[in-house]
């Protein structure tokens, strides 16, 4: 009501009706094309207790055609404002809906600065007494100060901070001054180039500082990681991986790294694995600093996100979307590039199955939902901007982009890329001027392939038909279709892999069209199976006929290529789920087909089907009745991985699924370390995910477990994380729903890798039962989680709420909560509808 007040008052006090919440795309544009030559002095002085406000003082200076009203954003309450000044002189200013509004009298034809005093928001500041950083993505830097805060105004940004004495900080540009004076350090950072404000951040804090030199180029890691062998282990590692990511963009875009010095922060529980501030990449300590015991695919996964961030330098930094529903841009091109990239690091690994599963498995899991989405979305405001992120843009989308390769041809490809970045860097750009520059590389109509791909949402379905004649293929074809009933149709190449003793053959399609003939396959042998995704390049949902089903149920480990492999078991997965296949039977598969396979991607993979299988497809019942033998097939699995990384997969699936009496008190052995594994080196947190499955479990002697645990802790980050999820994993239901409770406190959902691993044992399949009761307040509690959190926070809390669920009566609570609330927001509803997706398809 006070904001609607404000607001007439502002229209009947200017003629001019004041800017609604957030950033909405008419503001941004009109924004666009009046503010020049932007830049920003900001100081901030931060406390060491989190309690204490931060202050600022803010100088805006931009270059105006005409006088105009200036609206900053602004989003704090008024009594944030301690004074307003325009060319020096004091201004009256209005503060409404988020914004700050600086009358047109004030402002002048060409150069205009602008003072702002304020107290800082604390929304977007992550405050511990140790440390502090910033994180504005997607659209919260006016959470914390007044700022234009859309993609396409750029600034060039100058930051003062005023620490604690003994605390180390770091920003995008480089630091060029630092005075210490009673017990107070002033750090001063010299001008960034011109960046979104997003992309704006500082960190600050009790960090230890490495250093490493690489190809003339000076690189810092800044962490607070107390485990002085584990930094040892992991420092060059980290450095050559960066390095080695900026000499391969340099080359493939030929444009050098643009902007100076290169800094990495690991910060504790950070919310996502890394987010592309230039200059000062930060990221999750756990994604880049190992434990020994790490995976093959974490020691990929590592390299993969600092490939992903590195490339960000030049896709979303230097050439930024204009408007975020192109927000998918910077994501998939920084995804396609870290998939080109790792490859030479890794030349023992099969890159094409790495693809496979790195991105078709996400992909999947919404694409095949009721909640899935485009990947270029429509988006009125910012305020909704952190709803544009998911797997769709992060693992759909580079599939899309190798399709899009395809089409255009690599080296063309590769030469539309550097006249974008070239005619646009420092700039902003849209999907569509990237598609022009493309269009002209190929006779393709990348407008009507852009529709089905970019801008529709969902995935096709495709059956095969097969004839045979006289041992022969006389016809194979392909019908694809629309499970949406618009009549789309997805152009894509696809390699049918045809299944022959003791060989695999692949044939081209090229489907464009509801109906394919595969004329490669006519006059082959008839092949045991049909696998439509050989190679792994189509994507869809590949139903099964029942001669092919049968046969990699029965067979699949027989297939001696591992990527055709990769691709059955993902087809078997997904067959699973539409209800072609029985979850006992495709757990029989993996028992069986996992000893043999010597591929560890997809050794990983299996593994997470068989726990997913084990705990969601099976009935408490029915998985009591499997533990055992699935026990000993990881306990055999364990004894005969080559490899510690080998060893460790096997382990985790083991420790994940333990149940029967023997199983749960050999784990504890390992824990206790009265039992060892010869090879297998565990980490402080190997013991802490060991030590909670016991608990959850309810071993005898459990609470003196987690007190030792707690005790054995070195870490401060690690120990402080262990004591906030302990109470999610007592015995006492009292004790886990006063732990729920705290989470309907927004400072207590602040550290929300914290908050999503208490939600996952409070649901934990152990605990569905009493666990019912926690479903619907939190899906009450989502649109607050989307308002307040960062934008991976909403899905993750719905996820870790429904992921151990599996009866008719939490799928019921889902579908009433969606049924009420019918002007929920659509994204929101899509988040819910896919996190949700397994849990109906198991209560139908």
């Amino acid at each position: 009501m006070l904001a609607l007040l404000l607001a007439a008052m502002v229209t009947a006090q200017t003629g001019v009706k004041p800017p609604e919440r957030g950033v909405s795309e008419a503001l941004a544009r009109d924004r666009a094309r009046a503010f020049r030559s932007l830049r920003y002095d900001l100081t901030l002085t931060i406390p060491a207790d989190p309690s204490q406000p931060v202050n600022g003082r803010i100088i805006v200076r931009f270059v105006l055609a005409a006088p105009r009203m200036v609206e900053l954003d602004f989003a704090a309450p008024p009594d944030h404002l301690a004074g307003v000044t325009v060319a020096g002189a004091p201004v009256a200013y209005t503060a409404v809906n988020g914004h700050l509004l600086i009358p047109a009298a004030a402002t002048r034809t060409g150069e205009n600065e602008i003072t702002i005093d304020f107290r800082a928001g604390n929304d977007p500041l992550n405050r511990d007494p140790e440390f502090v950083y910033s994180l504005f993505v997607p659209a919260r830097a006016h959470r914390a100060f007044p700022c234009f805060d859309q993609p396409d105004l750029k600034a060039r940004y100058t930051l003062t901070l005023d620490i604690p004495a003994g605390w180390e900080a770091v920003a995008n540009g480089a630091q060029t001054a630092a005075e210490t004076l009673a017990g107070r350090t002033r750090v001063r950072f010299a001008e960034t180039q011109p960046i979104s404000t997003y992309l704006f951040a500082f960190a600050a804090g009790r960090f230890m500082v490495e250093t490493a030199e690489r190809g003339g180029r000076e690189y810092r890691l800044f962490h607070r990681e107390t485990d002085a062998a584990k930094v040892a282990r992991n420092r060059d590692a980290v450095f050559d991986l960066h390095a080695a990511s900026l000499r391969w963009l340099e080359d493939y875009t030929a444009i050098p790294y643009p902007f100076g010095k290169f800094d990495i922060v690991a910060i504790p529980a950070f919310q996502f694995s890394g987010m592309e501030h230039p200059g000062a990449i930060l990221y999750n300590a756990t994604s880049i600093l190992l434990d020994e015991s790490a995976t093959q695919n974490q020691m990929l996964d590592r390299a993969s996100v600092i490939a992903h961030e590195t490339s960000h330098m030049w896709f979303g930094d230097l050439v930024t979307m204009r408007w975020f529903n192109d927000v998918w841009m910077k994501e998939v091109f920084a995804n396609f590039m870290a998939a080109k990239i790792v490859n030479p690091a890794f030349p023992q690994v099969n890159h094409q199955l790495r693809f496979l599963l790195a991105h078709y498995p996400g992909a999947y899991q919404v694409d095949r939902t009721a909640g899935s989405n485009p990947i270029r979305q429509e988006l009125a405001n910012l305020e909704d901007a952190g709803q544009m992120y998911g797997a769709i843009i992060y693992q759909k989308a580079p599939i899309v982009m190798r399709q899009l390769e395809m089409i255009v041809g690599e080296s063309r490809f590769r030469d539309g890329l550097r006249e974008y970045l070239k005619a646009f860097s420092f700039g902003n750009a849209t999907w569509l001027d990237l598609i022009r520059i493309l269009d002209a590389r190929t006779s393709e109509n990348l407008a009507a392939w852009s529709r089905a791909w970019v801008e529709e949402r969902g995935r096709p379905a495709f059956t095969s038909t097969l004839q045979v004649d006289r041992g022969r293929i006389s016809r194979l074809t392909l019908q694809a279709t629309d499970p949406m009933d618009r009549g789309l149709v997805w152009p894509q190449q696809l390699r049918v892999a045809l299944g022959s003793p003791g060989r695999t053959r692949e044939v081209t399609a090229y489907v464009n069209g509801r109906t394919t003939r595969v004329r490669d396959a006519e006059g082959l042998p008839e092949p045991l199976f049909v696998l439509p995704n050989g190679a792994g390049l189509g994507y869809g949902l590949f139903v099964l006929d029942d001669r092919s089903r049968d046969y990699l149920l029965g067979h699949i480990q027989t297939i001696d290529d591992a990527l055709t492999r990769g691709s059955g078991w993902i087809a078997l997965w997904e067959n699973m789920l539409e209800g072609r296949i029985p979850a006992a039977s495709l757990l029989e598969t993996i028992v069986r087909a996992l000893p043999v396979e010597q591929d560890e991607q997809n050794v990983q993979r299996v593994l997470g089907y068989a726990t997913r299988t084990f705990w969601r497809h099976l009935s408490p019942d029915d998985r009591m009745g499997r533990a055992a033998a699935v026990e000993a097939v990881l306990r055999a699995g364990i004894a005969r991985a080559p490899t510690s990384s080998a060893k460790a997969a096997w382990f985790s699936a083991y420790r994940d699924v333990a149940m029967t009496e023997p199983g749960v008190r050999w784990l504890e052995s390992v824990w206790r370390r009265t039992e060892t594994i010869p090879g297998l080196t565990f980490a402080e947190t190997d013991d802490i995910a060991m030590v909670q499955e016991l608990a959850v479990r309810e071993v005898a002697g459990w609470q003196d477990m987690l007190k030792a645990q707690h005790e054995r802790i070195q870490n401060p980050d690690r120990k402080a994380r262990f004591a906030f999820v302990m109470p999610a994993l007592a015995s006492d239901p009292a004790v886990r729903e006063a732990a729920f409770e705290r989470l309907r406190a927004v400072e207590n959902r602040r550290r929300e890798p914290w908050a999503a691993e208490t939600l996952g044992y409070l649901n934990h399949p152990l605990r569905a039962s009493h666990a019912v009761r926690f479903v619907r307040p939190s899906l009450e509690l989502l649109s607050e989680v989307q308002r307040t959190g960062d934008i991976f926070f909403p899905a993750r809390w719905v996820e870790s709420v429904l992921a151990g669920h599996r009866s008719a009566e939490v799928a019921a609570i889902v579908r009433d909560f969606l049924g009420r609330e019918l002007q929920y927001p659509q994204r929101l509803r899509w988040t819910v509808l896919t996190a949700a997706d397994e849990l109906f398809r198991i209560a139908k």
